[in-house]
């Protein structure tokens, strides 16, 4: 399972609507509720050494002392008949030292944090730091500029003034390995430390097909041609509101060169070289994303496909 997917909730979206529904299941002592500070999702202390680190799901009011006025408290869905919502406490100045959750755990970065829980948890993290990242940034109407009203449980804002509808966006991102022959292409981003190596990625553009936005971006960033396109598999990527969509594509030759705008190095990495890297054996100072990222899958699917 790639992480940040698999989640376990029912999104319940018929039940967004219904206001008194959700009010119900708000103050629910069966219902849960996930703090989020400044998008750092809090964390469990264990409560034994060893034992693993568990997402914070509270009961319904321990954390509301916390949230600012009209934060967002958005739901996320049920498991079970259990409601599960996400709040927004980054109002406080220190909730994981000083409060009612000082003592209970500690908040932390979400690529951190799913990377501790469970994957069915990294999936709840993804879907709330998503969702209350989204409400952060867009609090005034796009089209007048008044300030927008959440609703329907924080899956939609509306302008009060113009009555224009906002919901949630979603960026489509494709990240895609090409490979030849024996060998796969990975290339270093500016940003990347030294001998850090990924799959190629880029934003989808309007009137584009994900098949097309594959192949411009390779020219674009490694100036490789491609043919064949397949994709493998999708994983949503809170950072702040991605889904990346996993493409193998299929070079004509191995001619490559880095656009030296984005990234800095292009190679084409031996299977055996691959898996090796998965290993985390060290191989020339190389090294491959870790298994939170949909790239790290894509390498390891094509290296370890003949065997």
């Amino acid at each position: 399972m790639i992480p940040f997917a698999g989640s376990p909730l029912n999104r319940a979206s018929e039940k967004r609507t219904d206001p008194d529904w959700i009010e119900s299941k708000r103050r629910d002592l069966s219902s849960l509720i996930l703090p989020l500070w400044r998008l750092e999702p809090f964390l469990l202390e264990p409560k034994t050494a060893g034992a693993p680190i568990e997402l914070g799901l509270l009961r319904p009011g321990l954390a509301d002392a916390l949230a600012g006025t009209d934060a967002p408290c958005i739901f996320l869905g049920l498991e079970g008949d259990t409601a599960v919502f996400a709040l927004d406490v980054s109002a406080a100045a220190a909730p994981g030292n000083v409060g009612p959750l000082a003592g209970l755990g500690y908040f932390r970065d979400a690529r951190t944090a799913a990377q501790t829980v469970s994957i069915k948890h990294a999936a709840i993290i993804a879907q709330a730091k998503a969702l209350i990242d989204w409400h952060q940034r867009h609090g005034f109407c796009p089209r007048c500029g008044a300030p927008t009203t959440m609703m329907d449980a924080g899956y939609r804002r509306i302008c009060p003034k113009c009555n224009a509808e906002h919901f949630p966006r979603v960026d489509p991102v494709v990240i895609m390995l090409a490979t030849h022959g024996d060998a796969c292409l990975v290339g270093r981003g500016k940003q990347f430390p030294s001998g850090m190596f990924s799959a190629l990625a880029g934003f989808v553009e309007p009137g584009e097909t994900i098949e097309e936005a594959v192949r411009r971006e390779l020219m674009e960033e490694a100036s490789v041609k491609v043919a064949e396109v397949t994709y493998y598999a999708t994983q949503p990527w809170p950072f702040p509101s991605s889904l990346m969509i996993g493409c193998f594509a299929r070079a004509e030759s191995r001619d490559a060169k880095p656009d030296e705008i984005e990234i800095a190095e292009v190679r084409w990495l031996e299977r055996r070289v691959a898996r090796e890297l998965l290993e985390g054996k060290q191989v020339a100072g190389l090294r491959v994303p870790p298994p939170i990222a949909i790239a790290h899958h894509l390498i390891k699917t094509w290296a370890l496909a003949d065997k």
